[in-house]
């Protein structure tokens, strides 16, 4: 078993960050996907719930590798 981590900047703050690249908050600007780091999601969370906005949910696992599990197969670098 290896493991994956999404390697890319906030797309807040722009500071590198790593994620798991299928749990990671991210927004949607014209159809494409730019994570979030936690840093910047729990300081916009007070804000969104004072404008009446849902807060963004991090699941668990967000943050950390992915694993990867292979048998006979390489993982996709």
């Amino acid at each position: 078993m290896g493991y994956m981590s999404l390697i890319a900047p906030c797309y807040a703050c722009g500071r590198l960050f790593t994620s798991n690249p299928s749990l990671v908050p991210v927004v949607v600007v014209e159809g494409e996907r730019f994570p979030v780091c936690r840093s910047c999601v729990e300081q916009a969370n007070p804000e969104r719930i004072k404008r009446g906005l849902n807060p963004i949910t991090i699941l668990p696992g967000a943050y950390e590798p992915a694993p990867k599990y292979c048998d006979d197969e390489p993982l996709d670098l």
